[in-house]
């Protein structure tokens, strides 16, 4: 991953969207120049990108990503997002109008920590030479994943199987270590910061915009992590139990403990799952399960019918809206789920 190397001359690359009607209006005006003046005119350039945005053309992997790439852009660049916010990443399989889109960005920024398992190859097919690549989760430490297959079920060939689809379809297991850092206010802190340094090292031009930005979505998540330990304080040593084991993070930032279901959204949910979550259930007297939105599991809804548990929504983050304030939106939610669950 190159870093150091500026990307190559904003000016021709970028393509500006100049309207119709300033097009017309420009070669109208220089034909009355021509018309009119009693000297030649030299020539002018068709190059016009110097009176549209100087910033890079940037793509990132997937929403939460995305939502904190343009917290930190602003109005400076433009940013696209490969996979389309609902799209299961972790079944992601890259096609080739993405190779396509990488073919034409500057920069590429992604999460990191073995969570875009494709990208690689995705990258390589692309054949864009110039691309920068910004790993939001550098240098973050990360706690290792709470479960393995085998406590859930899954025999050694069926483990062995998933990993030969690994390399087919992009399926992945995170190696062992819990990707999922954006969920955690105090992290989500950290992947700014990267960003915003990696846009500066790129992009020195825009080095002011970005580091305005990202000051201010900084503080707003430090808010946010405020609220989550105060509301939580009273709760700490809680366990909460949700389908997917995403949460671990920030059960660790404020003293909870998450019981996740199963370890990614496509593992099916066993006989042995739904014993050990009865047991759990019971043991440690939870108010409610926490489901996805979007997961619609008729197992799901018979523990917790079984149980007499209610079912509540804790959004990891990967659908939604684009607009980056639609984070603090949902992890407000997020922590309102929590303490349904555990008071």
């Amino acid at each position: 991953m190159s870093s150091t190397n500026k990307y190559p001359s904003v000016l021709h690359r970028l393509r500006p969207k100049a309207s119709l009607q300033r097009f017309f209006l420009s070669a109208f005006t220089g034909l009355m120049v021509i018309a009119c003046s009693t000297e030649p005119t030299a020539p002018t350039s068709s190059d016009s990108t110097s009176s549209t945005s100087s910033g890079p053309k940037i793509v990132t992997t997937f929403l939460p990503v995305h939502l904190f790439t343009k917290a930190v852009v602003g109005d400076t660049g433009q940013v696209d997002v490969l996979i389309a916010p609902g799209a299961e990443v972790h079944d992601y399989q890259a096609t080739p109008e993405d190779a396509k889109l990488l073919a034409q960005a500057d920069i590429l920024v992604e999460n990191g920590l073995g969570m875009e398992a494709f990208l690689s190859d995705l990258v390589a097919n692309a054949g864009n030479s110039e691309l920068q690549q910004i790993d939001a989760s550098e240098g973050i430490e990360v706690m290792e994943g709470e479960h393995k297959h085998d406590e859930h079920g899954h025999d050694e060939h069926k483990h062995d199987e998933d990993k030969d689809k690994e390399g087919k379809h992009g399926h992945h297991h995170h190696a062992g270590k819990d990707p999922h850092v954006w969920l955690d206010p105090v992290l989500a802190q950290q992947q700014i910061a990267n960003i915003r340094d990696k846009l500066i090292e790129i992009d020195p031009d825009n080095a002011d915009s970005y580091r305005s930005n990202a000051g201010a979505y900084i503080q707003q998540l430090q808010q946010l992590d405020s609220e989550f330990k105060e509301k939580l304080a009273p709760v700490q040593g809680c366990n909460f139990i949700t389908f997917h084991d995403a949460f671990g993070h920030l059960a660790q930032r404020y003293g909870l403990q998450q019981e996740a279901i199963v370890h990614i959204p496509e593992d099916s949910i066993t006989p042995q799952d739904i014993q050990r979550v009865q047991q759990l259930a019971k043991e440690h007297s939870v108010k409610a399960l926490l489901t996805e939105p979007g997961i619609e599991d008729k197992r799901i809804e018979q523990i917790s019918s079984d149980l007499n548990l209610s079912l509540e929504a804790i959004n990891p983050l990967e659908s939604g809206e684009t607009d980056p304030q639609y984070y603090f939106q949902a992890m407000r939610n997020n922590l309102e789920a929590l303490l349904r669950a555990c008071q």
